[in-house]
């Protein structure tokens, strides 16, 4: 049941990028984080509520939430990085990057969870790391900006998101997973809004476009979507399995973007795209 659950994901987290991108145009990338975490937030604690988990909270050991909390501050950096590189960069190159995470994740698991790496994942592990380079060197949309800051956002949303997999593997081990996602999400909530006004962004809030707004909402309810079907998986699953098919949300990403971004692939980042996608089923063997 667990990799239905990481395929759910996989959907979620694809149609997060696209109305990410579409709400944050005019919007502050930063100011859109904190909007939509509002809305995971919500999300989540009605699926505590639901489940029934809500009176296992005095139970929580102290170590499970400390690892909840450190995964929360991981996330937090890493969405932080990632939408912002979604604002300065195009979604086609902006979201292989963030998803090349699998390789150090894959790294952490073996370190840290003592996950084994066989011949097939190790395989895969190179077809992601040469797709994800291929990718990256894709042809220059006429719209895109020249500044290569949105790079370095997105190595950051990519090495910030292979620290939340492994951090909340660990910290779900011992709590039920819907619960884990919404303590988790508390700490995103408040590190995005601390953000907010270290940065001096509080101001903007009034000036959102109400149809960017929306977009933001609809991001925050399928992130939320994608959350608890990540960790339902992480719960049951091996991470380095887990992760992978999470990262294959590239391909909704990557159809929806053509369609509502026109953003086209050239022949060596379609040959990158193919070799995400094979060296990520690689990692089922």
């Amino acid at each position: 049941m667990w990799i239905l659950f990481a395929f759910g994901s996989a959907l979620f987290a694809g149609l997060t990028s696209i109305l990410a991108k579409c709400g944050i145009r005019k919007t502050d990338s930063t100011v859109a984080t904190a909007i939509r975490t509002i809305v995971v937030l919500i999300f989540s604690w009605l699926m505590v509520f639901v489940v029934g988990s809500q009176g296992t909270i005095p139970a929580i050991g102290g170590r499970t939430l400390l690892f909840l909390v450190l995964s929360g501050l991981a996330t937090g950096a890493s969405w932080l990085c990632y939408f912002k590189a979604l604002q300065l960069g195009d979604v086609n190159k902006v979201v292989p990057i963030d998803k090349s995470s699998t390789v150090l994740t894959i790294i952490l698991a073996a370190i840290f969870l003592q996950e084994g790496v066989s011949l097939p994942k190790g395989i895969g592990v190179v077809l992601i790391a040469v797709g994800t380079f291929l990718m990256i060197e894709k042809k220059q949309s006429s719209g895109e900006t020249k500044s290569a800051t949105w790079l370095w956002y997105a190595l950051g949303s990519a090495v910030f998101a292979s620290l939340t997999a492994i951090l909340g593997k660990i910290g779900i081990s011992g709590i039920e997973s819907n619960l884990g996602t919404a303590i988790r999400t508390a700490v995103v909530l408040v590190m995005s809004w601390v953000m907010v006004f270290v940065t001096g962004r509080q101001g903007e809030l009034k000036a959102i476009p109400k149809n960017e707004l929306g977009f933001i909402c609809l991001s925050g309810l399928a992130t939320g979507g994608s959350w608890l079907c990540y960790y339902r998986a992480l719960q049951d699953g091996p991470a380095s399995v887990v992760v992978p098919i999470d990262k294959l949300s590239i391909l909704v990403t990557v159809l929806f973007s053509y369609l509502v971004f026109h953003e086209k692939l050239t022949k060596k980042s379609a040959l990158g795209l193919a070799g995400i996608v094979a060296g990520t089923l690689l990692m089922l063997f």
